[in-house]
């Protein structure tokens, strides 16, 4: 890992922003994730403003910048069940955090024109601690200080773990942007509706007109999947599905995951790579016949799809809106179609949201929302004694120079056009 490291200087080409004036609430924010996939960073810039309650969001733009390759095989043999020194950690996070500087530094040349008033980093996430059903601690990669040096902007990094230390999972974020965006469509057709991310970890949000709302991370999408398509094909996934639709579903193996007592526990909760990984599928086929690579992977797609389909149905959902790498993927997508049967099925990119960018949407709003003294986050949906405003502050180039807070609750996202 050590060719992960290397010398770093900030940008000289990137205009930093003027001292946002008091009161003012029209912000230009570079959001950056990446998720459970470790496949590279999600770069979104959103230009951000409130109208009398609402959050105005105008994509701007999106870009999937891939990790430099021994970066990737550093973080992947970093997860479980593998062990990890202190000293891998440290040059994984300064690897990171450069990354998503570069990341960040072109969202804001090729995205904003060059202008930005913030970023917001929901980092890497290595290590969801989950004990008894509760969240003890959440570990984000990605040191914000090396973004802040690359772009002269002051960073909003590490926002899950105020949520964890109210009490809360720290996840799913995605919650607080789909309860404001959904909020409109729930009350036109008074039933409840489901936002469905389909990243390495698969998580709904189910927004109904008169309840509160719920959020939690259903189970495994890609992660069992991408862990099966390697080893068959030594490639990342099952490229299109391919692999899935050719192949069965072995219901002996089916039933043996389902029997998982997580898919049987009430939400809130959350999980990630440190249960549903190489270790989890090893012990799921032991005993069992020689499994065929197209059965299963079959099998697993068909895990995703019955789990998030129990899980809509537990809840009266009628629209299900999907989004994250898995809508990519023709096999999962018709195995959700034909379980979601009284369903209907779109993607966010059907109601005006990038779904190629939309977490990375989520972290530019969580930036706004801290930005402007907003909480960003649900009780209902991490658990957490009360809402709280997130993460942590980094400086840019010149003073931390905050504006005043909003004031005023925030009750809907309206996503304005794409500019362009």
């Amino acid at each position: 890992m050590s060719s992960v490291f290397r010398g770093f200087a900030p940008s000289r080409g990137l205009r930093h922003p003027d001292p946002p004036k008091k009161g003012g609430h029209a912000f230009r924010v570079i959001g950056l994730i990446s998720g459970t996939s470790i496949d590279g960073i999600d770069v979104a810039a959103a230009g951000l403003h409130a109208e009398d309650g609402t959050v105005v969001l105008t994509p701007l733009g999106e870009l999937d910048v891939p990790y430099p390759e021994p970066l990737r095989d550093g973080l992947l043999a970093a997860l479980p069940p593998n062990p990890c020194t202190a000293g891998e950690l440290t040059r994984l996070d300064t690897g990171v955090g450069q990354a998503f500087a570069d990341a960040a530094g072109r969202g804001v040349a090729e995205l904003a024109g060059g202008r930005a008033d913030l970023v917001a980093s929901l980092g890497q996430t290595v290590f969801h601690w989950v004990s008894g059903g509760h969240v003890r601690g959440t570990l984000q990669l990605g040191q914000p200080a090396w973004i802040a040096e690359r772009t002269g902007l002051p960073v909003c990094a590490d926002l899950r773990a105020r949520d964890v230390a109210a009490g809360g999972h720290g996840a799913p974020l995605a919650s607080t942007l789909d309860q404001l965006w959904l909020r409109g469509l729930a009350e036109d057709t008074g039933r409840p509706v489901a936002a469905l991310n389909l990243g390495g970890i698969a998580n709904i949000t189910v927004v109904a007109e008169d309840a509160p709302l719920i959020a939690y991370d259903t189970g495994p999408a890609n992660a069992l999947l991408d862990v099966a398509a390697h080893r068959v094909t030594g490639q990342r996934s099952d490229v299109d599905g391919r692999l899935a639709l050719g192949g069965s579903v072995r219901s002996d193996l089916l039933l043996r995951l389902l029997a998982d007592p997580y898919f049987a526990a009430a939400p809130p909760k959350s999980t990630g790579k440190e249960h549903f990984n190489a270790d989890y599928l090893d012990t799921a086929l032991a005993g069992l016949d020689p499994v065929d690579s197209g059965d299963l992977l079959a099998t697993l797609t068909e895990l995703t799809a019955v789990t998030v389909a129990d899980q809509c149905r537990r809840h009266g959902v009628t629209t299900v809106i999907a989004s994250g790498g898995g809508v990519a993927n023709p096999a999962l997508m018709t195995a959700l179609t034909r379980n979601l049967s009284t369903a209907l099925l779109k993607t966010s990119d059907d109601l005006g949201l990038p779904g190629a960018g939309k977490e990375a949407y989520l972290a530019a709003l969580l930036g706004w929302l801290t930005w402007c003294g907003v909480p960003g986050t649900v009780p209902s949906a991490t658990g957490a004694r009360g809402p709280r405003v997130l993460g942590v502050l980094v400086p840019g180039r010149g003073p931390l120079i905050l504006p005043a807070p909003l004031g005023g609750a925030v009750t809907r996202l309206r996503v304005a056009e794409k500019a362009g």
